[in-house]
This record gives C-alpha cells, sequence and structure tokens, in this order.
C-alpha cells in the first residue's frame, strides 16, 4: 500500500494515569503518515495489563506495517484493496492474541492477562477498523456524533436484549465485564468493519477510562467547541475525565480528516 496520506490526517495522541492507579495499562500508537492508530487497554483485573496492551501494539505495529506498507510480493496484488486490509488486520490481530496467550501460559507472573484493543487503518477515503472487547471508536460528522464500535460488554449485551435502557447502562455497575479481549483465549474473533471517510471528519480512539466519566454528550461538547484545535480538545477530555474521579487510566487518540486520500 503506497502512502498517499501526507498532509490528509492529524493526529493528537494523549494517555494518562488518572487518579487512582499506579500503572497505566492502556498503550497507544498512531502513524499519521500510514493512517494507522492502534489503542489498546489492559485489563485491569488480570495480571501484568500494561504488558498484554504494550505487547499487542507493540506487535500489531509491525506486523502491520510490515504486511501493509511493504510491496507486495505477488504484482497482481492491489494492496489498496479493502479486502487486503481487512484480512491483515484480522491475521495481524490473530498473531497477536497467539503472542500474548503463550506468554501469559509460559510466564507465571503473566498469568491470565489480557488486553482490550481497538485499532485502525485510513486508507482510499476509507476507515477499516477492528475492534475486541470496549475501547471504543466515535466519530463527529457534520455536528452528528457517535461510536462506530459497539462494545463487547455483558452490558451491551444487556443493552440489545432489553434487560436495561440506555439510560439505566448509564449508572450500571456492570460497565468493564467485557465479552471479548485479546489474549486470554487460544484464538479471538475480531469486529471489522469500514466506512467512508470525509474531509472535516473527527475520529476519537478511546479506552473506558475516558467514556466510564464522561457521557457521550460532554465528550461530544468538547470535540465541537474545539474542532479546530484537537490538541486543546485531547487535553480537556483527559482533565474531565480526571476530574470526575479519574478511577482509571484515560487514553485517547484523535483523527481530524484535512483532506481526500484516495490513490
Amino acid at each position: 500500500m503506497t502512502s498517499t496520506l501526507s498532509g490528509a490526517l492529524e493526529i493528537v495522541v494523549r494517555t494518562d494515569p488518572g487518579l487512582v492507579r499506579e500503572l497505566n495499562e492502556d498503550a497507544v500508537f498512531a502513524n499519521p503518515a500510514r493512517g494507522l492508530v492502534i489503542l489498546a487497554d489492559g485489563m485491569g483485573g488480570y495480571n501484568a495489563g500494561e504488558v498484554a496492551s504494550g505487547m499487542a501494539v507493540s506487535f500489531l505495529a509491525s506486523a502491520l506495517e510490515t504486511s501493509l506498507f511493504e510491496p507486495p510480493k505477488n504484482s497482481e496484488i492491489d494492496a489498496s484493496d479493502c479486502s487486503l486490509t481487512r484480512r491483515c488486520l484480522k491475521e495481524s490481530i490473530e498473531r497477536a492474541n497467539t503472542a500474548v496467550f503463550n506468554a501469559a501460559n509460559c510466564e507465571l507472573q503473566y498469568s491470565g492477562m489480557g488486553t482490550t484493543l481497538v485499532t485502525a487503518i485510513f486508507h482510499e477515503n476509507r476507515i477499516t477498523v477492528a475492534h475486541i472487547g470496549d475501547s471504543r471508536l466515535y466519530r463527529l460528522r457534520d455536528d452528528q456524533f457517535g461510536t462506530i464500535t459497539r462494545d463487547h460488554s455483558l452490558l451491551q449485551e444487556q443493552i440489545d436484549s432489553g434487560m436495561v435502557t440506555p439510560e439505566e447502562a448509564r449508572y450500571s455497575q456492570n460497565k468493564n465485564l467485557v465479552t471479548r479481549a485479546l489474549g486470554v483465549e487460544p484464538t479471538v474473533n475480531p469486529e471489522i468493519n469500514e466506512f467512508d471517510v470525509y474531509p472535516g471528519d473527527i475520529y476519537l480512539f478511546c479506552s473506558d477510562g475516558l467514556n466510564d466519566m464522561l457521557f457521550d454528550e460532554d465528550i461530544h461538547q468538547v470535540l465541537r467547541t474545539s474542532s479546530e484545535n484537537i490538541e486543546s480538545a485531547a487535553s480537556q477530555l483527559i482533565q474531565m475525565a480526571n476530574d470526575n474521579g479519574g478511577r482509571d487510566n484515560v487514553s485517547v487518540v484523535l483523527v481530524k480528516v484535512l483532506r481526500t486520500f484516495s490513490a
């Protein structure tokens, strides 16, 4: 996949341990020139969550750079094709899962570790998104704001089944019980989707340390009022999460689309 992204994306990365946790178990990575973003949240209830998230991000960044951005060995392969992007994401995540799972089973101090994941590749005026667990991707477009990922969590399943309303879910004590994670089982099932991208879009990747502390309306307000300065928006979001208790590590990656980027 040849890079056509120079000057197309503005990306800001922030991560903070919060006010309660001693360790920051989140890990983040972004490469604007490649259109690649990765965010992982080490499982708070597992041992060595920071190791799991760090391994996942490091492994994926390396694997995706190799599989997507090196010249294809087969000249007939179109490396910009969406199906190739999806396949590379899926295979890289599966290999990362194996690496984390094997480390957890070979080293006693890492036993049971795992991580959530949300990662995306911007390409051909599209975004291909893969996620596992409850780390999220939001989108702001023309003042329309909402998630484009759906949590893999017990609470989301309860909302889907009608057991609780979205309003009741805001105050649930079961927010952090995920139904999928990377590294805790021999296999993993990432959810992968694709969306069109337009100039002016703002994408927010975040760990649950943000959305557990802030309502979506609050996040929307920050992005709306600071859309011209996403560095300020990122700092405000971190500060607001901490002002509201900072009970978890909080990480955000903001991506603003400045122009089209088709080949």
